[in-house]
């Protein structure tokens, strides 16, 4: 059982710490446990509570309203509501219970819904990316754990394969050719896949090379497949002391080929981008240039 603390609920549900100290003396919304050095803190079910209050309180339902509702009659009024296109701060809120709650048929609804009311790439750059910086930031407090991060990251994933496996692959001699591929220890993939989407959505060809992929592999597929882009990110990987290092391989490899290079490494620090090297600092400024050389 995880334990939370006050903080750790302020952090995940969006509401002040001081607001639920209030609504815990007023309306008795939670019972914090004690541990035996006599120090309060929350489990799973609690949290669970706290986000649902928060999701109807953001919708506009008084607290004093929500006090006096069953258990039942909460989660049935937040199921109600999901179905409805509801706000972002909404969404995200359902999202991140579904998360905790690891609810794979409700968080599979809540991105099916958002998909079909504002398309794949809106949801993206709407809902999911910033969705996956509160988890990112959440698993760094140490608020969630790894578990609940590989869970929504499969499933997301599983969204963009099927909605990369729906698009028609153009012709490889006729299109702008890209290649895509994430260096050798980096893992972080959905980002690299929804650019994948992307790309070929604007009637280009991608040969997706995916993640952890060593650099005399990525010479051998530039030679064969003579992309006129390359497309890449670095999260964590190569360490940032060897960055430099890899940009200037990866420029001298392809001094005729654009290479828009995105991820946390490069966005910071004294690092020289060749001239053939475009940093990329967020993904509607990626798509962006995509439009923009797209034939």
């Amino acid at each position: 059982m995880a334990q939370y603390s006050i903080r750790d609920l302020e952090h995940l549900s969006g509401i002040k710490a001081h607001t639920l100290r209030i609504w815990e003396q007023r309306y008795n919304i939670l019972q914090p446990k004690r541990t035996e050095t006599n120090i309060r803190f929350y489990d799973d079910t609690d949290l669970k509570h706290i986000l649902n209050i928060s999701f109807l309180n953001e919708q506009g339902y008084k607290i004093s309203k929500i006090a006096k509702m069953s258990e039942q009659e909460l989660v049935n009024e937040v199921l109600v509501l999901t179905q409805a296109n509801v706000a972002f701060p909404q969404q995200l809120n359902a999202l991140l219970l579904a998360m905790i709650e690891m609810d794979e048929q409700k968080f599979d609804k809540l991105l099916t819904t958002a998909i079909l009311q504002k398309g794949l790439e809106k949801t993206m750059l709407e809902v999911i990316c910033p969705f996956l910086v509160k988890t990112g930031l959440l698993w760094q407090t140490g608020s969630i754990n790894p578990s609940h991060e590989h869970f929504i990251s499969n499933l997301i994933r599983q969204k963009l394969f099927v909605a990369i496996d729906g698009q028609v692959i153009p012709d490889q001699q006729a299109a702008q050719r890209f290649l895509l591929y994430l260096p050798e220890g980096e893992l972080h993939e959905i980002g690299l896949l929804f650019s994948n989407y992307v790309i070929r959505n604007r009637g280009n060809h991608v040969m997706y090379l995916g993640q952890n992929l060593p650099f005399t592999d990525l010479e051998t597929c530039v030679h064969y497949y003579k992309p006129h882009f390359i497309c890449t990110a670095f999260t964590y990987m190569p360490e940032r002391d060897k960055v430099q290092e890899y940009i200037n391989n990866l420029s001298a490899l392809a001094d005729e080929i654009i290479v828009y290079l995105a991820g946390s490494q490069v966005q910071f620090g004294h690092i020289n981008f060749p001239s053939n090297i475009i940093k990329i600092s967020s993904l509607p400024e990626f798509i962006g240039h995509i439009q923009d050389v797209s034939k």
